[in-house]
């Protein structure tokens, strides 16, 4: 069984069988919809480039009993308790994602994590409405594009002092401009009391008018079903490095697990696209009795203000090195390095330079030990940063 009809569940599908399981295979779906890419919601659907994300797997040609609509309530040994009943297991796919966080307040507040959450809201930025995004993260950033080129009036709210600060640290102040030269109302350093009727409170007592509120302050893993269980839980699903958790015949995959990594050394719960796509297969061949390991280096990629953004790596407790000129005219083209203390690369960060992404995420792979001065010339390929 598969709790969970998301990427990360349907690659589990697809992985069970490409590996030659030819039991029965149950995939149950909270949503009505059939299983569908997140991604391109606050991309290609906010802004009506696409109206559908829905995966290319074709489940009948699988022989999937896929059950939209249902949700997991609970969890012992062999059974899922759901919304249509116990169903029993001999192997258990955890893959039920997030949820986005809420804030407090009376006021209508949208959110973006569904296909029906994206056309929702994107009905409602039209020319001349007046947004309130909170949080300048990724999926703040993103909506607050996709209102501009809508003609909205945008406001963005966002307690900490610069822009992606959770994401990025202090690199996320050099993303500020951006939000100027869009005609975006960006405001740091500013906390939301509650969400009301027309548009915000914030924490000073003063007011943001809006016809339309959009919160963008995180996702807290979907594991509330699994309370109970047995099963160790610890911001998502404890698993080992294999992906298999504290309870037999069980593995935990996608935005809910939080997986050992070898590489950094420390527990991840990381919420990317790439580890729902790549975490499958190796959940899946711990579950059918191997020892296949996870252990990848992170990737995650942004569209704001007609800037890609690419990110790969981990880089907490790393030494940053800017590469290039934030500050300089034109087109964004710069990027960052974090090093580890013997000059091996820890993270890259990539703005309108997708060429460094691709080499740096290789060398985080390799382990090559870098010349950190040269690392800090954008002229340098990075390639040729490396030490003999």
């Amino acid at each position: 069984m598969v709790v969970g009809a998301g990427l990360a569940g349907v690659r589990s599908v697809e992985a069970l069988r490409a590996r030659g399981f030819g039991g029965t295979i149950t995939l149950l779906g909270e949503e009505q919809h059939r299983p569908y890419d997140r991604p391109p919601l606050s991309k290609g659907v906010l802004i009506g480039k696409t109206d559908s994300t829905i995966v290319d797997s074709d489940l009948d040609a699988l022989e999937i009993d896929f059950r939209p609509g249902v949700s997991a309530k609970g969890l012992h040994t062999g059974v899922v308790e759901t919304t249509e009943g116990e169903l029993a297991y001999d192997g258990l796919v955890v893959a039920t994602g997030a949820r986005p966080v809420r804030l407090r307040g009376d006021g209508p507040q949208h959110v973006l994590r569904t296909i029906d959450d994206a056309l929702a809201l994107r009905a409602l930025l039209t020319e001349g409405a007046r947004v309130a995004v909170i949080g300048a993260g990724w999926i703040g950033a993103e909506v607050a594009t996709a209102a501009r080129k809508a003609g909205s009036t945008v406001t963005v709210v966002e307690a900490a002092s610069f822009p992606l600060a959770t994401a990025l640290g202090s690199v996320g102040a050099h993303t500020a401009s951006w939000y100027a030269q869009a005609d975006v109302d960006l405001r740091l350093g500013v906390t939301v009391a509650s969400v009301d009727q027309g548009g915000l409170t914030l924490g000073d007592g003063s007011a943001v008018e809006a016809d339309v509120v959009v919160t963008g302050v995180g996702v807290r893993p979907a594991v509330e079903w699994l309370a109970g269980s047995g099963i160790a839980l610890d911001n998502g699903v404890v698993t080992d490095e294999h992906l298999r958790t504290s309870l037999p015949d069980v593995v935990a995959v996608g935005d809910c697990a939080a997986w050992w990594s070898r590489r950094y050394g420390r527990r991840l719960r990381v919420e990317h696209w790439d580890t729902a796509l790549g975490a499958p297969d190796v959940a899946v061949a711990a579950l059918l009795g191997a020892d296949a390991v996870y252990d990848p280096v992170p990737y995650f990629w942004s569209e704001q203000f007609d800037n890609m953004v690419q990110y790969a790596g981990y880089h907490d407790g790393a030494r940053l090195v800017l590469r290039g000129d934030p500050a300089a005219g034109g087109k964004a083209n710069w990027g960052a390095c974090w090093t580890n203390e013997d000059d091996t690369l820890a993270a890259v960060l990539a703005v309108n330079r997708p060429r460094d992404l691709l080499q740096g995420r290789r060398l985080i792979e390799g382990g090559q030990r870098l010349d950190v001065h040269r690392l800090a010339d954008p002229a340098v390929a990075l390639r040729d940063c490396t030490v003999a």
